[in-house]
C-alpha cells in the first residue's frame, strides 16, 4: 500500500470530465459557505449547502430531482442506458423526458418506476412530424446545464427547451422554457416505464378543460415479476387559463414507426404476442407570451385513482405559481436540514458539503405514499411508506442516523413495518413499488424496529408505537416460518432445527431460494440479538435467555480450519450433517479472478454461500460479540494483523453494507487510535463531493448516513445505545432533536485541520484523548445515546497528536455479550 498525505483542499477538488451537472453549483455552494461567516445560527439556509448531483454517477443511483423530504414524487429526468434512479450525469446518455416518480440510490438495475415521461417537442413542420416513440424522441442536452437544489431540478435539451420541477408530497408544477417564437409541443407517454414492466392502461384528454389523466400497471422493480402495481397521474396543462391546447391526439406505435390520430380517449391495453405498443398523448399549447414561451403544467401523482392523483394536485398544488410551490419546498428542507449544525465558518468548506448533501438524502427514501395504498393496504388507518428496499442496506447506519433527530418520521416508518405484519404475518423486508421485494439477510426489519424500541422505550406510546405489538412483530419474524420467504420473513423452521441455515437442505416446510446459507446465519443471529435487546426492554426474562442463544448461533458456522493468506478461521456455509461445504474465503471478493462472472448475488446458481460479498468480508460481521470474533481469529495481535491485512490487501468494500463497522473493528481489539487512521483513510479513498463522490449505490442513504457518521466522530451499534468514538472532522456540531426538544453539542478540543488527510500527518492532532459529557468523564471508545442524545448538552472530544499514548480503551472495551456486555437495555 502506497501512503500519500493529501490534504483535503486538493484531494476533493472538483474534476471537471465529460460529467453534465452546472459549474455553478459549486460557485453557488462555495459562495454560500463564505457567507455564514458573517450570519448567525439562525440566519443560515442549510439548503444553500446541498449538491444533489453527488453520486449521479460511478454507479452512485443518486436521484437528484425535485423531491420533499419522503415526498412521494421526486420529478427528474429520464436517461437512456443503466439509469436506476432516472438521471444519470454521463454525457454520452439521452434524454428520454421528465417524469414524477423515482427512487433514490436503489441497485435495480432496470431501473424503478420514470413513469409518465413528458418531452418537450420543436416540430418545425407541424402536429404530426412530432418524433413521439421513446426512440424517436431522445434527445442530447446542453453540456454543464443541469441544475438542482432541494425543491428544484432543472435541465436544459440541446435544443435550448429547459425543463424545471419543483414538488408536493404526491405532485408539483412543471416549467418549460422554449426559445422565442417557437410552437411548444408536448409528448406525454403511458407505456415507457424505466424497467419496461408496462402490463396496460388507459389515457384521457380532455381539451376544454385542459386536463390528461393517464394511469396504468406496472411492474416492480425488485421484486416477482408476476406482480403488478397501479399509478396514476393528472396533468393540468391550461395553467389556469393562461395557456391553451390547440392540438391534441393519442399517439400509437412500435420503435420503427409512430402514428398520430387526432382522437380524445384510449384504453391502451398490453399487447400479449410480444413487444409493446407504445402510447401516449401528444398535444400543442399556446404560450401566453410568444416572444418568451414559458409555459407551467400541474401535476398530480397517485396509487389509487386518476381521480385522486387530480385531487392531491388540486389540493396540494392548486393555483400556486412554481415559485411558491418551490420556496414551501425549500422550507420543509431547511427545517431538517437545520437538525445537523455544523460550525461551518471553522469547518471546511468540502466536509460541509458532503455532510449537507448526505443529510439531504438520508431523507430522500423511502417514500410516503400515506393515502395512497393499495391492495391489502387499501383502507390501512397506519401510516405508509414506499420504497424500503431494502433493509438489509438501511438498518446499519440510515435509521440509527433517524434516531437521533427525526422521532416522529421514525416513528411512522416503524408503525408501516408493523403494519405489514398486521396485513401479511411478516414485517416487510424489500417493499419496492408497493409491492414485496426479494429477501437479502433474512427479516432486517426486526433490527430497525428493535433500534426504534430502544431508543424511544419511553417516547414510544406518545409517538404511536405500541411496543408489545412492535415485539409480536418481531417474534413473528423470527418463529413463523412463510410459506415462501423469498420475499419476507426467514427460512426459520431449519435455522432452528439445526442452529445455522444449513446448505443443501430439503426443506418441506417453505419455498425460498436456497442461496446465502452463510451470510443468512451471520443475519438471522443479529437479528435475533434485537429481539434479545427488546425482550429484555420488555422483561420477557425467558425471551432474553431464548435470543441470547440463539444471537450465539454464528458461532455453528465458524470453521477453525480453513485458511486464506495465511490466517486460519473462516465463516463457512454447513451441510445439514453437520460438515463444512468449503467455499474459497476469497470468493466474491475484489480480489476473486473471477468476481466479473461468479455469481454473487441472489441468483439460483450463487453455491458462494454469502450475498454480495466475501467470507474473507462477511467474516468480521459479528456487531453484538465482536469479542469472541476476536477470541476465534487468534486473539487481538492475530485480529489487528488480519485486520490490517484486509484493507490492505484490498478485501474491503466501502460501498458493502457489511464491511461498515470493520474499519473501527480496532476498538474491539483496544486500538482505537487505528481505527480513526483507518476511517480517515476510507473516507478520502471513497468519498468526495462530486457527481462520482460515492463508492458505488448510494442504497436508500447507507452511503450517505455511513459517511456522516465518519465525518461526525462515531458509529452506531444497531439494536443498541451504543456508540463507538471516533474523532469528528470538524471542530464543532449540534444535533437537535425537535421532538426531545433537546440539542446535543459536540466540541473538538485540539481540533487540526491538517488532520483532514488520508494518512494523518505526524504532529496532527486527530487522536481521542478524553471525552467529558456534560463535565463528567467518559470512556475514550463509546460513549451511550442516554447519556448523550437523549439528555441533551455537550460533549466535549479532545484531540492529541500522541498517537501511541492514546491507543487503549483504558480498560473500558465495547460491549460484547461473550464479555458481559448489553447486559441491561436502558430507557
Amino acid at each position: 500500500m502506497i501512503n500519500l498525505i493529501v490534504p483535503l483542499v486538493l484531494l476533493l477538488l472538483p474534476v471537471w470530465t465529460g460529467a453534465q451537472p452546472s459549474p455553478e453549483i459549486y460557485e453557488r455552494i462555495e459562495a454560500a459557505i463564505k457567507a455564514t461567516a458573517n450570519q448567525s445560527a439562525s440566519e443560515i439556509d442549510y439548503t444553500q449547502f446541498v449538491n444533489p448531483f453527488i453520486g449521479t454517477s460511478n454507479w452512485g443511483n443518486v436521484c437528484p430531482g425535485a423531491s420533499l423530504p419522503f415526498g412521494m414524487v421526486k420529478f427528474s429526468t429520464d436517461m437512456t442506458g443503466y439509469a436506476p434512479a432516472g438521471y444519470v450525469a454521463d454525457v454520452n446518455e439521452w434524454i428520454r423526458g421528465l417524469s414524477p416518480l423515482h427512487d433514490s440510490g436503489t441497485g435495480s438495475s432496470l431501473g424503478t418506476y420514470g413513469n409518465f415521461e413528458i418531452m418537450p417537442l420543436l416540430c418545425p413542420y407541424g402536429f404530426n412530424t412530432c418524433a413521439t416513440t421513446l426512440q424517436a424522441r431522445i434527445r442530447r442536452r446542453k453540456n454543464h446545464t443541469d441544475d438542482a437544489a432541494p425543491g428544484y431540478f432543472s435541465l436544459t435539451l440541446n435544443n435550448n427547451i429547459t425543463m424545471e420541477a419543483t414538488p408536493t408530497r404526491r405532485a408539483g408544477s412543471e416549467r418549460f422554457t422554449f426559445p422565442a417564437y417557437s410552437r411548444p409541443y408536448f409528448v406525454l407517454d403511458l407505456s415507457n416505464d424505466l424497467p419496461g414492466s408496462f402490463a396496460g392502461g388507459e389515457l384521457n384528454i380532455d381539451p376544454e378543460r385542459g386536463r390528461i389523466t393517464i394511469g396504468g400497471r406496472y411492474g416492480s422493480s425488485f421484486g416477482p415479476g408476476r406482480y403488478n402495481y397501479n399509478a396514476y397521474a393528472c396533468y393540468d396543462v391550461l395553467d389556469g387559463g393562461k395557456q391553451k391546447m390547440e392540438e391534441y391526439g393519442v399517439w400509437t406505435g412500435l420503435a420503427w414507426m409512430q402514428k398520430v390520430p387526432t382522437f380524445d380517449g384510449s384504453n391502451l391495453t398490453l399487447n400479449l404476442i410480444g413487444g409493446i405498443y407504445q402510447s401516449g398523448a401528444l398535444f400543442s399549447l399556446t404560450p401566453p407570451e410568444i416572444e418568451k414561451p414559458v409555459l407551467n403544467i400541474r401535476v398530480g401523482i397517485s396509487f389509487r385513482s386518476v381521480e385522486q392523483a387530480c385531487a392531491n394536485a388540486e389540493e396540494e398544488v392548486g393555483s400556486a405559481s412554481f415559485e411558491e410551490i418551490r420556496q414551501r419546498a425549500r422550507a420543509q428542507w431547511q427545517d431538517k436540514l437545520k437538525r445537523l449544525e455544523i460550525d461551518i465558518p471553522n469547518t471546511h468548506p468540502n466536509v460541509t458539503q458532503m455532510a449537507y448533501s448526505s443529510m439531504y438524502r438520508s431523507f430522500l427514501t423511502p417514500n410516503n405514499a400515506t393515502g395512497e395504498t393499495q391492495g391489502e393496504f387499501r383502507d390501512t388507518t397506519s401510516p405508509y411508506f414506499d420504497s424500503l428496499y431494502c433493509s438489509w442496506d438501511t438498518f446499519r447506519t440510515a435509521f440509527p442516523w433517524m434516531g437521533l433527530h427525526s422521532a416522529e418520521d421514525y416513528a411512522q416508518i416503524v408503525d408501516t413495518y408493523i403494519d405489514g405484519w398486521r396485513k401479511h404475518g411478516w414485517m416487510p423486508e424489500c417493499r419496492a413499488n408497493n409491492l414485496p421485494g426479494w429477501t437479502q439477510g433474512g427479516s432486517s426489519a426486526d433490527n430497525i424496529v428493535g433500534h426504534f424500541a430502544v431508543t424511544y422505550a419511553n417516547e414510544a406510546e406518545a409517538l404511536g408505537i405500541d411496543l408489545e405489538e412492535l415485539y409480536a412483530a418481531m417474534v413473528a419474524d423470527a418463529e413463523i416460518n412463510p410459506p415462501e420467504w423469498n420475499t419476507m420473513g426467514r427460512q426459520v423452521n431449519v435455522y432452528k432445527q439445526y442452529g445455522f441455515v444449513p446448505f443443501s437442505v430439503l426443506d418441506t416446510s417453505s419455498t425460498g431460494r436456497q442461496t446465502r446459507e452463510g451470510s443468512r446465519t451471520l443475519e438471522y443471529a443479529f437479528e435475533d440479538f434485537s429481539l434479545r435487546q427488546v425482550a429484555q426492554l420488555l422483561g420477557k426474562t425467558g425471551d432474553v435467555e431464548k435470543y441470547t442463544n440463539a444471537s450465539m448461533s454464528y458461532r455453528n458456522i465458524w470453521d477453525r480450519f480453513v485458511v486464506s493468506d495465511g490466517f486460519r478461521g473462516f465463516f463457512q456455509k454447513k451441510y445439514p450433517n453437520g460438515t463444512f461445504a468449503f467455499t474459497d474465503p476469497i470468493n466474491c471478493s475484489p480480489n476473486d479472478t473471477q468476481y466479473e462472472t461468479r455469481p454473487c448475488s441472489l441468483q439460483g446458481s450463487n453455491v458462494n454461500g454469502f450475498y454480495e460479498s466475501s467470507s474473507w468480508e462477511y467474516s468480521w460481521f459479528v456487531p453484538h460479540d465482536t469479542a469472541n470474533l476476536v477470541t476465534l481469529m487468534g486473539g487481538n495481535s492475530t485480529f489487528l494483523k488480519r485486520l490490517d491485512h484486509f484493507f490492505d490487501a484490498g478485501y474491503y468494500q466501502a460501498g458493502n453494507e457489511p464491511s461498515f463497522q470493520t474499519p473501527i473493528g480496532y476498538h474491539y481489539a483496544d486500538r482505537p487510535a487505528q481505527s480513526v487512521d483507518r476511517v480517515r483513510e476510507v473516507v478520502y479513498q471513497n468519498f468526495n463531493y462530486t457527481d462520482s463522490g460515492l463508492p458505488g449505490n448510494d442504497d436508500q442513504a447507507a452511503m450517505a448516513t455511513l459517511l456522516l457518521f465518519h465525518l461526525l466522530g462515531f458509529y452506531p451499534v444497531p439494536g443498541s445505545t451504543q456508540y463507538l468514538q471516533l474523532s469528528p472532522f470538524t471542530p464543532k456540531y449540534t444535533i437537535h432533536n425537535p421532538y426531545l426538544n433537546i440539542s446535543t453539542t459536540i466540541r473538538v478540543e485540539n481540533f487540526d485541520e491538517k488532520s483532514l488527510a488520508e494518512v494523518i500527518p505526524e504532529g496532527a492532532s486527530a487522536y481521542v484523548d478524553t471525552v467529558t459529557v456534560n463535565g463528567e468523564p467518559s470512556p475514550r471508545c463509546h460513549f451511550d445515546l442516554y447519556d448523550t442524545f437523549k439528555k441533551g448538552g455537550e460533549i466535549v472530544v479532545t484531540l492529541t497528536a500522541d498517537k501511541e499514548r492514546v491507543d487503549s480503551c483504558e480498560g473500558s472495551l465495547p460491549d460484547s455479550l461473550s464479555t458481559g456486555g448489553f447486559s441491561t437495555v436502558r430507557r
